[in-house]
């Protein structure tokens, strides 16, 4: 019989976002994975396939921390936008793991379950077969799109958030751009996130 496995997949995916919370995605290697689990660095081959499994376990580990309420509504929308909420919410958290949201590949089924229940309230709403699939890739898209847009841009020192900024668009010949300029200095990404999801649930039609 095969010895046991000495570590579970959930403690390699708890220690590996641990580790790209704290030093960013070049900190996490075979060797540091290996120290962090007081293991050598040849023992991590045993679970995880190279540097596209160590991502891997980051982005499982994500997403099996996104929790979400189940709207009383019912209405399928409003669960889509709940599951949405969550993901981002989670992902926000995480900083350092949000470029590995755009390139995820198979999920351990731990991680699953956000996209099940997303897909649950797409097919709730009528979707079926290829409608399905693309109705959940346009949200799942507009999530981590939006993570990486407005939550993995660098934050801007307290310094340069007073001074003028030199790119800002001459008003009077790009008015829409100092327009949604202004709207972005005035709100917060929560509530973009928010009104961005709603113009996309509103152009759900099966």
């Amino acid at each position: 019989m095969p010895a046991p496995r000495k570590f579970t997949r959930e403690r390699l995916q708890a220690t590996a976002l641990s580790i790209v919370d704290e030093r960013g995605l070049a900190g996490l290697t075979m060797r540091s994975l290996a120290a962090e689990l007081g293991t050598g660095a040849m023992t991590i081959y045993n679970y995880v396939d190279g540097r596209t499994g160590l991502e891997a376990l980051v982005t499982e580990a994500v997403m099996a921390q996104s929790t979400w309420e189940e709207p009383e509504s019912g209405d399928w929308r409003d669960a889509v936008a709940a599951v949405a909420e969550g993901v981002l919410l989670t992902v926000r958290d995480h900083p350092n793991a949000i470029p590995l949201m755009l390139a995820r590949g198979a999920l351990h089924e731990s991680a699953l379950t956000p996209s099940e229940a997303m897909l649950a309230a797409l097919h709730r709403g009528g979707y079926r077969g290829t409608d399905l699939l693309v109705a959940f890739r346009v949200v799942s898209g507009y999530v981590s799109g939006f993570a990486q847009v407005e939550l993995a841009s660098p934050r801007p020192e307290p310094a340069q958030e007073s001074e003028p900024d030199a790119a800002a668009p001459d008003p009077e010949r790009f008015p829409r751009l100092a327009e949604i300029g202004a709207a972005a200095a005035e709100s917060d990404a929560l509530a973009r996130f928010r009104a961005g999801l709603r113009i996309i649930l509103r152009g759900l039609e099966p």
